[in-house]
């Protein structure tokens, strides 16, 4: 049997130059294995950024834990928007599998999606 040691992250996340974009990026299946990596990749970054761009390209399933987890990243966004600008919530680059998904649940009425 074989251990690796080495861990990869499925959850990667950067801020843009200008701070005002966070983009997160999913590998793999998108499920309640990474729940927690998934809230660290946006729940640190302060001050929040203006949109919250979730790059789908690499995922290759999700799950409805992983529809949760949009739903709480949006609820996060309307908790730090305050009485300002609440920020946006961006869903983009999944393939047809993981967009048949987020259609049937009628996320493209509660998100962005490109």
């Amino acid at each position: 049997m074989v251990v690796s040691d080495r861990f990869e992250s499925r959850v990667t996340s950067a801020v843009s130059e200008g701070g005002d974009t966070l983009v997160i990026r999913v590998a793999g299946n998108f499920d309640f294995n990474i729940h927690r990596e998934f809230q660290r990749a946006y729940r640190n970054v302060m001050p929040p950024p203006r949109t919250f761009l979730v790059d789908l390209s690499e995922t290759d399933h999700l799950d409805s834990a992983a529809l949760g987890m949009l739903l709480l990243l949006r609820d996060y966004c309307v908790e730090s928007g305050g009485e300002g600008a609440q920020p946006a919530v961006e869903l983009m680059n999944a393939n047809a599998h993981v967009s048949h998904i987020l259609s049937v649940s009628n996320f493209d009425r509660i998100f962005s999606i490109r």
